[in-house]
């Protein structure tokens, strides 16, 4: 039996999940981002917080499809976004709320089609293969459950394979359903540009343009091994069987993840002795934080590291590895201190980051007992 690979895909997730709460806003550009307080639900549309008042350093964690006209984008600095759709709603990020609709969505499509991966808090592919039903008819019947239980749309791309069904989940947004088969790669795939491919980013993107290669039909038309000397043997190959539409990845239930981390930028930049007060909070917070997902999550993890992101943008990274993994806030917080007395912190910093590597799967998790001890602030060389 041939594949069917469906990649489910909620539209504009977080801002669709706001305007739930605040249906006034429908219609109106809405970004979501910033530390704001949360509104009441009632609050009149007049008395939302807009962009062109914003000041600080805070990115879009999202936006709806009426600020991404403007020009508004995920990741984009708030104060960019300003300039380019000042009169735009600006609303506070509330993941717990995101979680609870992640969760919601996912179980309504697992009572139809349980064989799914789960890639995201907005995305999952799902293996429609043995599903009995005619492909359209399963897709809509998903997306008919997902708005039942949710109130959201999403939308949906079913193809022989992951990579197509990513493609196919993109091309008739937001409420799209779009079926592809092989057949339709030279009439909807090939004329696209070739960053449609999930895989080919902005600097790729760029070389192939250079190289002349304008469409996925051209970089499928391009001679293999040019493509690795152009591009390295791996990535030159994947990316001619990438325009190809090959792809035999299988749709996996359980993936592991590799870390979990949690990371702030900071609103102004923080001098590492001036502001020795809020930067211990903050890293106090964070390796709560983090030992609170390792928990909840049921993991422990044996590598602890940190993340700084200087004012001129320099990043860098430090890690330790324990005798054994831990989800302990206090272990987690004395390893990172730990970790900064090798970084130079003799300027002002923008980010700060924790992360816990190495995790092992537990099969319990217990609260620890530990309270969180060290301060940022202790003595330490800086060199």
């Amino acid at each position: 039996m041939s594949r069917r690979i469906a990649h489910l895909d909620m539209d504009a997730f977080y801002a669709s999940v706001e305007l739930l709460r605040y249906p006034q806003l429908r219609g109106s550009p809405v970004v979501v981002g910033g530390r704001r307080p949360a509104l009441p639900p009632d609050t009149a549309l007049a008395d939302f917080p807009r962009l062109r008042a914003y000041v600080g350093r805070g990115v879009a964690t999202t936006a709806n499809y009426e600020a991404r006209a403007l020009g508004v984008r995920s990741a984009m600095g708030l104060m960019k976004a300003a300039v380019l759709a000042p009169d735009a709603i600006l609303l506070p990020a509330d993941f717990e709320e995101y979680r609870r609709y992640s969760h919601l969505f996912k179980a309504a499509v697992a009572a139809i089609a349980p064989h799914l991966e789960n890639r995201s808090i907005d995305e999952i592919y799902i293996d429609l293969t043995a599903v009995p039903g005619e492909t359209v008819w399963v897709a809509q019947r998903l997306k008919d459950q997902v708005r039942a239980a949710t109130g959201l749309s999403c939308s949906i791309g079913v193809a022989p394979n992951k990579l197509l069904a990513k493609i196919a989940s993109e091309l008739d947004k937001p409420d799209g359903l779009t079926v592809l088969t092989r057949e339709d790669l030279p009439i909807r795939i090939w004329p696209l540009p070739p960053r449609a491919i999930p895989g080919i980013g902005p600097k790729a993107s760029d070389k192939l343009e250079q190289l002349g290669l304008r469409t996925i039909g051209d970089l499928a038309q391009a001679a293999v091994p040019w493509l690795m000397q152009q591009f390295g043997p791996r990535y030159g190959l994947w990316l001619s069987q990438a325009a190809q539409g090959v792809d035999e990845r299988p749709v996996v239930q359980v993936s592991e993840p590799k870390s979990i981390s949690r990371e702030t930028t900071f609103a102004r930049d923080l001098d590492p002795r001036a502001d020795r007060p809020a930067l211990t909070q903050i890293l106090t917070a964070l390796c709560d934080g983090v030992s609170r997902d390792l928990i909840r999550k049921g993991y422990r993890g044996k590598t602890i590291g940190i993340k700084l992101r200087y004012q001129d943008f320099r990043t860098i990274t430090r890690a330790h590895t324990l005798a054994a993994a831990t989800d302990d806030p206090g272990v987690i917080l004395s390893t990172a201190r730990a970790c900064l007395k090798r970084v130079p912190l003799g300027h002002p910093l923008r980010l700060l980051g924790i992360r816990a590597s190495a995790l092992n799967r537990i099969a319990a998790a217990s609260e620890s007992n530990a309270a969180a001890g060290g301060l940022f602030a202790d003595d330490r060389d800086d060199g």
